[in-house]
């Protein structure tokens, strides 16, 4: 049977594509044997190396709780500052007047171009140079800063383009029945807007959790995925391990972030889905019975 997208499979395809999911799954399962047998040969997979993990709270309270601890105040503090700066540049992208519109869009296109670790980087070195900030809480500052900087310019574009999506009917009934555009922008388009935009603006959340790491990485800063490499030095080169359990948790924090944000985007849907305010049975019967009178 055919249809408008695709013509139904014959005899001979349904065979080779049989014939292909079995090669498919045997190469599968041979790279897997070959990853395990590589990391059993190596020692990885023993005990010792997971024991740590399972059998105290060392290795928790030590490094990967502070570690945590880090990571989630440098990803809170930058979701904070990026989200209400992202949308006011993004609005002021959209303003009528030249001199809001053309520095708005200078700014967002130059932070968006450049990579968010020479931000850090450079970070480091205005605080070093221009600022009295500590050592201790320098690579903080730098971090939170290249994360707000680049992810800022990013919801900039997001909020732009969720609010230019909308229908432009919504903006000419705004200003027939008087409103400002200021008021047309935050009674009509922002709260329409945001529903559409939720799903862009999460993944953008997930990017700044992630990209913490780089902090690590380069600025000496203690996130989650430092520690990992401390704490593989510590308890004797159990690299697999460790970097296996902080990727679960980067997976865990991310998957509740990505969870709650599909249960707001739903409740939001259900609350632009009422009809309005629900009018007693007394109401009602006096209707019908003006109606009947009429």
């Amino acid at each position: 049977m055919s249809s408008v997208l695709y013509d139904a499979q014959g005899p001979r395809a349904k065979r080779r594509n049989v014939l292909y999911t079995i090669v498919f799954l045997l190469v599968l399962a041979a790279a897997g044997w070959w990853v395990f047998k590589s990391l059993d040969d190596k020692g990885q997979l023993d005990w010792e190396k997971w024991k740590p993990f399972f059998a105290g709270t060392e290795a928790w309270t030590t490094y990967i709780l502070p570690g945590l601890k880090n990571t989630l105040i440098a990803a809170a503090l930058s979701m904070i500052i990026a989200l209400p700066l992202g949308a006011v540049f993004g609005i002021a992208r959209l303003s009528d007047h030249a001199w809001i519109r053309v520095p708005a869009a200078v700014v967002v296109e130059f932070f968006r171009a450049i990579p968010v670790l020479i931000l850090m980087i450079f970070g480091v070195a205005l605080f070093f140079k221009y600022t009295s900030v500590s050592s201790d809480d320098r690579p903080l500052y730098a971090v939170v800063t290249g994360l707000v900087l680049y992810n800022a310019s990013v919801l900039a574009e997001i909020v732009r383009a969720g609010i230019l999506a909308l229908p432009k009917g919504q903006t000419e009934a705004a200003h027939a029945i008087g409103l400002r555009k200021t008021q047309t922008m935050t009674s009509i388009l922002l709260p329409q807007a945001v529903t559409a935009m939720l799903p862009a603006i999460v993944s953008q959340l997930v990017v700044i959790v992630k990209d913490t790491a780089l902090g690590g990485a380069v600025l000496t800063f203690s996130e989650l995925l430092a520690s990992a490499n401390t704490m593989s030095s510590y308890y004797g080169a159990n690299t697999i391990a460790s970097f296996t359990v902080v990727a679960l948790i980067f997976v865990l924090i991310n998957f509740s972030l990505t969870t709650f944000a599909g249960w707001l985007e739903r409740r939001l849907r259900r609350g632009k889905k009422s009809t309005g305010v629900v009018l007693p049975p007394a109401a009602m019967a006096g209707t019908e019975s003006t109606g009947a009178a009429a």
